[in-house]
């Protein structure tokens, strides 16, 4: 892939300072060239695990201390008072067997979807539909719930869904580029601390090996871990 020169001259500064710690590598990051947007600025963590065992996996969801600088769209299926809970809170749809009818249409308008437990035995179709764009409902995410208020804002505010990928990376949107420099500290340090809390216990070895931080457009700055 072509890079500008642009790019290029931003790599060259961040390759020549090597790692840095966190409150450095933020200001580094705001020293870079902007694009015309307002980037999303991203943490990807490279975990000592082996994602080819099932007990090694690392998921899970958590509300950053300052969100991430964006609304996002929480669909709910739930019935009967959950479902009223759920309208109220702010989903932007909430249904049963229809809202599992219009997934399977082709419809994918949303950032987040939420079930409560006796929803499953409907949601469960829309494994292959979802599970691989990482939306299907899960326990251990915090998408499956019967506090389904809670949930909605918590997700809606910009809790943060993840898991490691095939080579054991955890990425995550941490904030925008417009954030304060002690609000994005913040949210990775804080962030950085939970993934430490979810160790498996068959990992051997270092388990955060390195981190970088970088924005929408910009090159990956290497933090000092």
């Amino acid at each position: 892939m072509k890079r500008s020169r642009k790019y290029a001259e931003d790599r060259e500064k961040v390759v020549l300072k090597g790692k840095l710690d966190l409150d450095r590598a933020v200001e580094m990051l705001f020293t870079l060239k902007k694009a015309k947007f307002d980037e999303t600025v991203e943490l990807a963590i490279r975990l000592g695990v082996d994602p080819k065992k099932s007990d090694q996996q690392v998921r899970g969801s958590f509300s950053l201390p300052h969100g991430i600088g964006k609304t996002k769209r929480v669909i709910v299926f739930a019935d009967g008072d959950k479902a009223k809970e759920a309208e109220k809170a702010g989903a932007t749809e909430v249904g049963t067997k229809d809202l599992v009818d219009k997934i399977k249409g082709g419809w994918l308008d949303f950032d987040v979807a939420i079930a409560t437990p006796d929803m499953m035995k409907f949601v469960k179709v829309l494994g292959r539909d979802l599970g691989p764009k990482g939306l299907m409902p899960n326990p251990k995410t915090g998408t499956v719930t019967e506090h389904v208020a809670n949930a909605v804002k918590e997700f809606a505010a910009g809790k943060v869904d993840f898991k490691n990928d095939e080579g054991g990376n955890v990425h995550v949107p941490v904030g925008k580029r417009s954030f304060e420099k002690d609000k994005l500290v913040e949210n990775i340090q804080a962030f950085i601390e939970y993934v430490q809390t979810l160790r498996p216990s068959t990992s051997k070895g270092q388990f955060i090996q390195s981190a970088a931080l970088s924005s929408t457009m910009s090159p990956g700055i290497g933090l000092r871990i």
